[in-house]
């Protein structure tokens, strides 16, 4: 029991850091570790994301801007917070509480170089928070169930170099988890199968449409279903292998405001073709009573195609490492993490000229690190 929620406390947070480029807008992924606990626990973690990502303009006139311009750096670094809390009612029933942020986006592209910087530049940022209420039942010291209703408040604002703009009211719409585990303690043997639902949000927006005028008009996005797979063994003396398996249906999903629809060009201000399929291996190990470790390697493949000119990244391949200190009911776990974000080019905006590429977006990257604090009570 030592071995499992130590180990897996440093993976968990190294893995939590690595979403932000992980298919779609998705920044932290339903981790049902917590339940898992020993007794009573509560959990509050901090990070901090940097990415990279910038590209070269390949598409002139009748654009403005410069072929071979470059968009600088156009991702926002940003903070995620997450917390969770687990009452063990008894042998058979505990509850639980989730707060994270489990989507986000933020992009500003400032350089007049590139199309997207010119005049007064372009950013689009998407914020989000979420609380997940949770119930476990033991049916044996092996086989469990968990499951949920999860709250999700969203809301996002576009400025384009166009001169359109979007700015949207907080939409809170509900969804459900459900998942089921099978254990074998003596050797910290855990396989989880979690499914979370769609959301479907109906957002309340002011559109400034060029050549039109502003606009009060109402639209619905949905944030898709999930599926994940996660496991972990030990494979020898204070030594555990863990992993992940995890597919998101980011094809279904799409951002189409009623104003963007009248400007020549895609109807959707943000979409996917493809879903994505995230993988996760690591190892972790105890060294001592106090001090105990994980590293870890994910991948997600590149899919090809265009990638939207607010979100331009295609897949991912990361490696990250953390650490536990354990000092009696308290855990303080510190993690990094470094990525290699996939090479993606960008399509023309204009419905004429599509199927030209517009930027080619190479050599990117992501750091992230972040501190978690567990204890039990």
């Amino acid at each position: 029991m030592v071995l499992r929620s130590v180990l897996v406390a440093s993976s968990a947070l190294v893995l939590g850091t690595l979403t932000a480029h992980a298919g779609g807008i998705e920044r932290t992924a339903f981790n049902p570790a917590f339940l898992f606990e020993k007794g009573n626990w509560a959990e509050f973690s901090l990070g901090r994301v940097a990415p990279d990502v910038s590209g070269t303009q390949q598409f002139g006139l009748p654009l403005p801007g410069t072929v071979g311009g470059s968009s600088g750096d156009v991702a926002v670094d940003y903070a995620n917070i997450a917390g969770a809390v687990k009452f063990q009612l008894n042998d058979q029933w505990a509850l639980g509480l989730i707060v994270d942020q489990p989507i986000g986006a933020a992009v500003d592209y400032s350089n007049p170089a590139y199309v997207y910087g010119v005049g007064a530049g372009s950013e689009a940022e998407i914020s989000s928070m979420a609380l997940t209420f949770m119930a476990h039942y033991r049916f044996s010291e092996r086989v469990s169930v968990y499951g949920g209703i999860k709250g999700e408040a969203v809301e996002g604002s576009v400025a384009l170099f166009n001169g359109y703009r979007l700015s949207t009211d907080r939409a809170l719409d509900y969804g459900v988890v459900v998942g089921a585990a099978y254990e074998v303690p003596d050797i910290a043997l855990r396989v989880a199968l979690t499914y979370t639902s769609d959301i479907t949000h109906t957002f309340e927006a002011s559109e400034v449409v060029p050549g039109v005028g502003p606009l009060s008009t109402s639209f619905s996005s949905t944030v898709p279903q999930s599926l994940a797979l996660d496991f972990q063994s030990g494979i020898a003396k204070d030594t555990l292998l863990f992993g992940s398996i995890r597919w998101r249906d980011w094809s279904e999903f799409n951002i189409s405001p009623v104003g963007y629809a009248l400007l020549p060009g895609d109807d959707a201000l943000v979409s996917y073709e493809n879903d994505s399929v995230t993988y996760t291996l690591g190892v972790g190990r105890r060294f001592s009573e106090t001090w105990s470790g994980a590293v870890s390697v994910s991948h997600e493949a590149t899919k090809g195609g265009f990638a939207g000119n607010l979100g331009p990244t295609d897949g991912y391949t990361s490696i990250g490492v953390g650490a536990t200190y354990t000092q009696g009911l308290v855990k303080v776990t510190g993690g990094v993490s470094y990525a290699v974000i996939g090479d993606a080019n960008t399509e023309v905006p204009i419905t004429a000229l599509a199927g030209n590429t517009l930027g080619q977006f190479t050599d990117n990257s992501l750091v992230g690190f972040g501190v978690k604090v567990g204890w039990s009570f």
